[in-house]
């Protein structure tokens, strides 16, 4: 007897199970905060992946652009990465909010 198309569809997703619920969620590579409003370290290894390029380019930047050009430039540097690194947070993160402890939320 041959397979409907919906039994084999069944097959390649799981044989028909239902995912669990925390499959179903969003995959988020930093999550907030406990206390305050942002982000904390990284939950999987695409968020450590950023934050070591992150780490990185501001090392990069002692060696090739505080030498050379001085503090003022270096600062305009870090502060450019600290925007990069907050839109990845901000497209990747957790919603961000004031948070203040375990205050029962999601």
């Amino acid at each position: 007897m041959a397979n409907r198309p919906d039994q084999q569809d069944q097959a390649i997703a799981g044989d028909g199970v239902q995912p669990d619920r925390a499959s179903s969620r969003p995959d988020y590579w930093f999550p907030a905060k406990r206390y305050g409003w942002g982000w904390g370290f990284p939950l999987v290894w695409q968020g450590w992946v950023v934050f070591g390029a992150f780490v990185l380019a501001i090392g990069g930047g002692v060696i090739f652009v505080l030498s050379p050009l001085g503090p003022f430039v270096f600062a305009g540097y870090v502060v450019a990465l600290i925007g990069l690194l907050t839109i990845v947070c901000w497209l990747k993160g957790e919603p961000p909010r004031w948070r203040w402890g375990d205050d029962g939320a999601p």
